[in-house]
């Protein structure tokens, strides 16, 4: 079990990988030691044949908001800024490209705030549970920013009608919404009935044989990419673009001084 200040707690019980955003006074915000962790993880458990199922939640009562956007908008060279944020939403897109194509089942149990990409790993994850808790919002228009690397697995969950509303009107959404829509699968009135809905899950899972579990994942994945060849460095230059403009740093500016940004009309 990784130590309590780890940003990414990741725990084993038999077959099961849980791992636990764990930035509760930032919501499970995710900044670059929490990437680095993930990646980790993310890299061991192709190889690990005796782990069967992730569980990705959050600690504190709330999924993950999303990128840190202190790390969006700290101040930096132009040049540089544009290349870091580049390469950090490159590699945001390759996450979720990379747990989608676990053999592990990916589970996503939600409470709290799935915001940005914290929604973006409830929408790769295979399965999502929630409970009556959880908003879901992709608000990223509203800061100034494009969710360049969500999208695609927006898409694949709701279909290009529904991802387009939560994309382009940036509103929250409750649990109840998210499961009529499809975002989640099922609801639980509370954390301790997703706790017990999450476990039922991962008995019925376990009586999979664990090749065949890993082979209906890979023929499913084979019914079409997620990802348009090409479109994961589109997405990466768009984002970095609109990061290190004004709109950005207004919307950021906004976000922080709790106003409304000065592109939106008056409340």
């Amino acid at each position: 079990m990784a130590e309590p200040e780890s940003p990414l707690l990741v725990q084993r019980q038999g077959p099961v990988v849980r791992a636990i955003f764990n930035r509760p006074a930032r919501r499970n915000a995710l900044d670059e030691a929490t990437f680095a962790a993930l990646d980790a993880l993310l890299a061991r458990l192709p190889a690990d044949p005796s782990a069967r199922i992730l569980v990705i939640s959050g600690a504190g009562g709330h999924f993950c908001a999303g990128l840190d956007l202190t790390e969006v908008g700290a101040p930096a060279d132009p040049t540089e800024k544009l290349a870091q944020q580049q390469a950090r939403n490159r590699a945001i897109g390759a996450r979720f490209q990379i747990m989608s194509a676990l053999p592990q089942v990916v589970i996503a149990a939600v409470e709290g705030s799935a915001f940005a990409g914290g929604l973006g790993f409830v929408c790769a994850a295979d399965i999502a549970l929630a409970s009556a808790t959880a908003r879901f919002c992709a608000p990223e228009v509203r800061r100034g920013l494009v969710p360049g690397q969500i999208l695609p697995w927006i898409v694949r969950r709701l279909g290009r009608s529904q991802a387009a509303r939560l994309c382009l009107q940036g509103h929250v959404i409750g649990a109840e919404e998210a499961r009529r829509i499809g975002l989640v699968l099922d609801l639980a009135p509370d954390g301790a009935a997703l706790s017990a809905m999450v476990e039922a899950t991962i008995a019925g899972i376990l009586e999979g044989a664990p090749g065949a579990l890993a082979e209906t994942k890979a023929l499913i994945a084979a019914l079409g990419a997620t990802v348009p060849p090409g479109y994961a460095e589109a997405a990466a230059e768009v984002f970095a673009r609109q990061a290190a403009g004004p709109e950005a740093e207004e919307g950021i500016a906004s976000f922080r001084q709790r106003r409304r940004p000065s592109w939106a009309s008056p409340a």
